[in-house]
């Protein structure tokens, strides 16, 4: 059941007085990474962009959400402008996403600072580094941070998710998670935090393929994921697909396989250099070039391997552009990897080569994208159930952010309420969790927190 609008208090914070209700709150980036929200906000952010460009192909979730409530976050995302002394406040949304543009349009505007920008369907929009090209024209350097260029990003969810913290002091104990692909009813459920996977696919019906295998997040940089699993803050999609399709097995490939297959296959077309998202903005990520130079080992552009650091794994190189079926992405994750390990860091100061001329004509179509994914049949309503479903249990995880893990703050035994903290932040970079369900701890250690509901 949805408040009455116009009986929304009027807010207004001090910087400092936001961040520690954030933090205290346990808002994070609600999906990607979870960039703890609080260390975002940042007086020296000219520009503030929502970002409801649905990165990846399925994903539905924020624009219900901004449709829905609309009014709430506009006047939300507003205030965050105001309290960081953004001289704007930038929506980008892909242009077809009508219904949602027409609630915007409703009540943007009551607030002079906000305005709407239209993004293509195209992939992967919901970079934010290819976001703050498209809305504001500014081109992050690489390996650089969107504040460095006066910038700050959040996407949907986590300005609801502040909405409620300012407006309700409620803290994150549930998150929207969009259950599509090889099920009888595709949804978008409010579940709570830590409830397992296989009961949220459950809340779609019945699931129409023999051995499911559950891909959470987006089909280009998500995962295979068991369903024992707990969602945790970032979980945004479920994507329900039979064990052979070419994406589980993209993903169950191996990456000493694939580089044999490197060696033996890679032409050097530079199809996957011509169609990279960051590649066009400048950034020193040339996939064709690692390629050549791991598939070979050779070592005497070492640049090669440095610049995988620059690499966003959107997948476009792997998943859309090589026309061998080879896994660029995969193996240049395993080589940051393995560069992280050893201690090397990415390469300081590298700037930005001017803007590709060519970019505009080699964007990734949405629809081009899901139909060489095999996609196109799952891209179906998905329809929101926005109030929280009861689960009769859940494990919460400790470590659901970017930053220090949170330190358990309840014992076994301990009878906890929905939005009781149950994890202190930990030093440095570091927010609260909290109770998702009112229940009995019956696990805890510095890892999670399982609670069961307890019947009366």
């Amino acid at each position: 059941m949805r408040i009455d609008l116009f009986d929304i208090e009027e807010k207004t914070m001090e910087l400092q007085e936001l961040k520690d209700l954030l933090q205290k709150s346990g808002i994070v980036g609600a999906g990607g990474a979870g960039f703890p929200t609080y260390a975002k906000l940042d007086e020296r952010a000219e520009t503030i962009l929502l970002n409801c460009a649905e990165c990846e192909p399925l994903l539905k979730l924020h624009r219900q959400l901004l449709k829905e409530h609309a009014y709430e976050i506009l006047k939300t995302f507003s205030m965050v402008a105001d309290t960081v002394r953004a001289g704007s406040g930038i929506i980008g949304i892909k242009g077809e996403y009508k219904e949602t543009i027409q609630a915007l349009r409703q009540y943007i505007g009551e607030f002079p600072k906000l305005s709407i920008k239209l993004l293509d369907s195209a992939y992967p929009m919901g970079d934010e580094v290819v976001l703050i090209y498209e809305a504001t024209g500014r081109v992050i350097r690489p390996g650089g941070l969107p504040i460095e260029a006066g910038v700050a990003v959040f996407n949907v969810e986590t300005i609801y998710n502040v909405y409620r913290a300012v407006e309700f002091s409620a803290p994150v104990t549930d998150k929207v998670v969009s259950v599509v692909g090889e099920v009888e009813h595709p949804v978008s459920v409010r579940v709570p935090v830590g409830c397992r996977i296989e009961d949220v696919v459950a809340l779609a019906g019945e699931v129409t393929t023999k051995e499911p295998v559950y891909f959470i997040g987006g089909p280009m940089m998500g995962f295979i994921g068991e369903k024992d699993m707990p969602v945790t803050k970032t979980t945004n999609a479920v994507i329900v697909l039979p064990k052979d399709h070419q994406i589980v097995q993209r993903k169950k490939s191996k990456a000493s396989l694939e580089l044999k297959r490197a060696a033996s296959s890679c032409c050097q077309c530079e199809t996957c250099t011509s169609l990279c998202p960051r590649h066009a903005l400048g950034h020193p990520i040339e996939p064709h070039l690692f390629m050549r130079s791991a598939a070979n080992q050779d070592f005497q552009h070492i640049e090669a391997f440095l610049n995988t650091s620059f690499c966003s794994s959107c997948g476009v190189c792997e998943m859309y552009a090589c026309p061998q079926g080879l896994a660029p992405r995969n193996l240049i994750a395993e080589c940051k990897d393995g560069l992280k390990k050893a201690g090397v860091r990415p390469p300081a100061d590298v700037k930005a080569a001017p803007v590709k001329k060519s970019r505009e004509y080699r964007k990734v179509p949405e629809m081009r994208l899901e139909a060489r994914l095999g996609l196109s049949r799952y891209n179906v309503p998905a329809p929101l159930r926005d109030e929280t479903v009861s689960m009769p249990n859940v494990t919460v995880k400790m470590s659901q952010h970017i930053g220090a893990p949170a330190s358990p703050a309840v014992n076994v035994g301990d009878m906890v309420k929905t939005g009781d903290v149950v994890g202190m932040p930990g030093n440095g970079l570091s927010v609260a969790v909290h109770a998702s369900i009112d229940g009995k701890v019956v696990a805890a250690d510095k890892n999670a927190v399982t609670i069961q509901r307890v019947v009366q």
